[in-house]
């Protein structure tokens, strides 16, 4: 990794942590309540952050398109759809799909991708089980 690329995995952590945190809360949690839509809100604003941000980080493995993306970033583009998708469902009281989109974002967006930056090769993985 380029030292380069340091600043750009620190956000990325700063923002997808607490995703992750925000997002395991409000899937437990009571719905339609006014911390639900704060803390859904703030979830929100990472959540996008977090996929912006991982456009710039390149793929390490894998195959990749223009020697920088790879099939990490169909997540980044997923939850750039889906979040303002759920955001304007949920604007217009369309809370089934609201509920599709959110769950998506959490289960790709951090489970699956979350998955995926945890497997060996990968920096997180070096940095978390590397001895």
């Amino acid at each position: 990794m380029r030292t380069s690329e340091l600043p750009l995995v620190y956000a990325h952590l700063a923002t997808v942590l607490p995703s992750f945190v925000i997002g395991t809360y409000m899937m437990v949690s009571r719905k339609g309540s006014p911390l639900h839509r704060t803390l859904g809100k703030i979830y929100m604003v990472l959540m996008f952050a977090t996929a912006i941000i991982t456009l710039f980080l390149p793929a390490k493995l894998g195959p990749s398109i223009l020697g920088h993306f790879g099939f990490i970033h169909i997540f980044s583009v997923v939850v750039l759809t889906l979040v303002p998708h759920a955001y304007f469902a949920a604007k217009s009281h369309n809370v089934g799909a609201h509920a599709r989109s959110m769950i998506g974002v959490y289960i790709g967006g951090i489970l699956v991708a979350g998955s995926f930056a945890l497997a060996p090769g990968r920096m997180l993985h070096t940095w978390l089980f590397a001895s």
